[in-house]
């Protein structure tokens, strides 16, 4: 089983509040608690002597009690410590200082005023492509310099890489945390299967000796996310997060949104290939895929796409079916759901049809036809199809009705195939939806044999 340790939380722009901080970290005056993990917590504090401020991370009091944590922060500690005043590059972060406390160990390393990307990972912050673009050739370009100093990261994920802000575009970029950094010119032992599971390559994973395209792997995994705002694969433990990564496919990037060039596509599906003799060979290689891509972003899609989606999200919160979503989860229907016009007379399902794809309707109206009689209209905010989407085998997926356009309507679509690359929480809030639905429609049709007059009564003959 690979060594996960808790995710870092990178120094945010703002502090975290309600904290009781300690006056001083050795020589440095501390001003505030920016992260904490569980191991470690990062405060902002300054220098005194250079007259700037630093960043500090450092062990978390109470390891000492816990001999397998206190080993590893200690392996950790050491292989960042081993990194100070060495790593010389403008999207790298500097390592300044190590201290070795006998009670908590800190290092000192520049201070970097933004955020991480784990900001810009979720459905409803997703970056232009423009912007991902930049970013991945950015962290290949230091990471390609770490590589030549002998360093593989190991834990190339979002929240260990932090990016400055202008106005509402992203600056500078820069790579952090080289604590799982796994040094091929170092004659110590060192720790093996460390690193994130969900950006870890198969070869990370089976603890097999590494190059640069283990870290390749993992970049190509991080900007798969912030394209899609999903990992890769995405599982609740970790034997099928793991069995995924070994054999799964990663669903089609054009599949979750609009506007992914076929190149970028391509090219993260390259660095994501399970056999790293299929992906990029080295980081010049990657870097350069990714410039030629940034040359051609006039043709990406642009601000046009991004006022259609504002519309879009809009629409989808005034509609009952997803009253219980968030925000997030709504973002995730506008980028990934199947969105069509349909014109009066169109029909959206056949009676004899076979289908598992459900519509919603989030404006104009349908009705049912059966047999050539209308039977309901259905507004915005119905669902239709549902139940063929449902049905336990391929003889109830016949269609029972016709579904035409009374008014000119707009529906959004999911067969299971794209249902299923939705994320975990949504994917439950749809379920919650559809037992609404079914549930409403059960009461409506027990009213309606309600009011009904009672028949004649059969007698025996």
């Amino acid at each position: 089983m690979p060594v996960l340790p808790a995710a870092q939380t990178a120094p945010p722009a703002s502090a975290l509040t309600g904290v009781v901080l300690p006056s001083h970290i050795g020589k440095y005056i501390v001003k505030a608690k920016i992260g904490e993990g569980a191991t470690s917590e990062v405060f902002l504090a300054h220098d005194p002597f250079r007259g700037l401020d630093v960043a500090i991370k450092r062990a978390r009091g109470g390891l000492l009690a816990d001999t397998r944590e206190l080993h590893y922060q200690q392996r950790f500690f050491a292989a960042e410590a081993a990194l100070v005043g060495r790593l010389q590059h403008p999207s790298v972060v500097r390592i300044i200082d190590a201290v070795a406390d006998a009670e908590a160990p800190y290092l000192v390393m520049e201070y970097v005023p933004g955020v991480t990307l784990r900001r810009y990972c979720r459905a409803d912050k997703l970056l232009p492509l423009t912007q991902i673009i930049e970013i991945g050739f950015k962290c290949a370009m230091a990471l390609g310099y770490c590589y030549r100093q002998g360093l593989i990261h190991r834990d190339v994920k979002p929240a260990n890489l932090l990016v400055t802000l202008i106005g509402d575009r992203i600056g500078e970029v820069k790579v952090t945390d080289f604590g799982s950094v796994f040094n091929l010119r170092s004659d110590h032992t060192q720790v093996f299967r460390v690193g994130s599971l969900a950006y870890m390559s198969p070869e990370q994973l089976d603890g097999d000796a590494l190059d640069c395209r283990a870290d390749i792997y993992s970049l190509a995994a991080v900007l798969y996310h912030l394209v899609a705002g999903r990992p890769p694969f995405d599982a609740v433990q970790q034997p099928a997060m793991m069995q995924q990564i070994y054999h799964g496919t990663a669903p089609p990037l054009a599949t979750l949104r609009d506007g992914v060039p076929a190149g970028l596509q391509a090219l993260i599906e390259r660095g994501l290939a399970k056999d790293r003799a299929l992906r990029p060979a080295t980081w010049e290689e990657f870097s350069q895929a990714l410039s030629t891509l940034a040359a051609q972003s006039p043709q990406l899609r642009g601000p046009l796409q991004e006022v259609l989606d504002s519309e879009r999200f809009t629409l989808l919160r005034s509609l009952e079916f997803f009253s219980d979503f968030g925000d997030v989860e709504l973002w995730e229907v506008v980028h990934r759901a199947t969105w069509n016009r349909h014109g009066y007379g169109d029909a959206l399902y056949r009676k004899g049809e076979a289908g598992n794809s459900f519509h919603i309707v989030t404006q104009g109206q349908v009705q049912v036809v059966r047999d050539g009689r209308s039977v309901a209209m259905l507004g915005a905010g119905s669902s239709v199809g549902e139940m063929a989407y449902l049905a336990p085998n391929p003889a109830l997926r016949l269609h029972t009705v016709d579904i035409l356009v009374s008014q000119t309507a707009t529906t959004v679509s999911f067969t299971p195939a794209s249902l299923e690359r939705l994320s975990l929480s949504t994917r439950h809030l749809f379920d919650k939806a559809f037992i609404r639905v079914l549930v409403r429609r059960l009461h409506a049709a027990q009213e309606q044999a309600a009011a009904l007059p009672a028949g004649p009564v059969q007698r025996p003959a």
